[in-house]
């Protein structure tokens, strides 16, 4: 009996770890944590200063592909996806963005609908919110494999 329970746990746990996480696919990204470098995802109520509109295409771009912004402003991106391939867009700074595109490799189809991420299907719209907390510049991408490699990125510059 002690072999099977032992089996068992060790069978269920990795499913466990699996299952956790911030969204779908079951992992959560460095950068949604308060402590990240590019910032946080807003809290609920929080007065955003602006609206930015960003779209991404199959020309693995997204429009615009650098925006500037000062710390401690909070930005609402309004993402629409105008291709026919699904895209994400996802907040980090360039290792962290570069580690989840490594990540999105082992686990090709996963989505995502966090604070600092979403993933779109063709020709749908999402938003994320996010507080910028310090100067720097900074990053957002798409990690479905290939795309980020294709050049798929843009640059937050954060001013003081």
């Amino acid at each position: 009996m002690k072999k099977i329970i032992t089996i068992l746990a060790l069978v269920t746990v990795p499913f466990a770890a699996f299952a956790s996480g911030d969204h779908a696919g079951g992992h959560a990204m460095n950068h949604a944590t308060p402590d990240s470098a590019a910032g946080k995802p807003a809290a609920t109520g929080t007065k955003v200063a602006r609206t930015i509109n960003v779209t991404m295409s199959d020309a693995m771009r997204f429009s615009p592909d650098s925006v500037e912004v000062k710390a401690g402003e909070t930005v609402r991106f309004f993402v629409k996806n105008e291709g026919k391939i699904t895209h994400e867009f996802v907040i980090g700074n360039d290792s962290e963005i570069k580690e989840h595109a490594e990540m999105m490799k082992q686990m090709p189809g996963m989505t995502h609908n966090d604070g600092s991420m979403i993933t779109l299907k063709p020709g749908q719209k999402g938003a994320v919110t996010w507080t910028f907390s310090k100067s720097g510049n900074f990053s957002f991408g798409c990690t479905v494999p290939g795309h980020l490699e294709a050049g798929m990125v843009g640059k937050f510059s954060v001013t003081p």
